[in-house]
């Protein structure tokens, strides 16, 4: 995820209008749905690109008293906590038609 396209996501609550969001799926749950699978998806591939940079500093000593703190590392954190949340992402995604999606029970009828 780049910083780059987070920009206009703003990383707080915002207050959305129902209307909106069920749009797009004539059914406000199913929107809801929609969004939730996909903000599980972008949180999986956030952890997954926090952890494999984190492993970078991994030592192999489990020793406590050799554990230190490491500027990068720490700095790395902290640039994830500031990111928008996945759900607000997810949202984003879906109020903007950015988000694929089907209900396989609509189109067998």
């Amino acid at each position: 995820m780049s910083q780059a396209k987070n920009n206009a996501i703003p990383n707080s609550t915002v207050t959305r209008d129902l209307r909106e969001l069920d749009k797009a799926t004539d059914n406000l749950y199913e929107s809801i749905v929609v969004i939730s699978k996909r903000a599980n998806q972008i949180g999986v591939e956030m952890k997954e690109e926090l952890n494999s940079k984190l492993a970078e500093f991994a030592s192999n000593n489990d020793n406590l008293e050799e554990v230190f703190e490491n500027r990068e590392q720490i700095e790395i954190s902290k640039h994830y906590e500031r990111m928008p949340k996945a759900t607000l992402v997810a949202i984003d995604e879906f109020l903007n038609d950015k988000v694929y999606f089907r209900n396989p029970s609509k189109e067998q009828d």
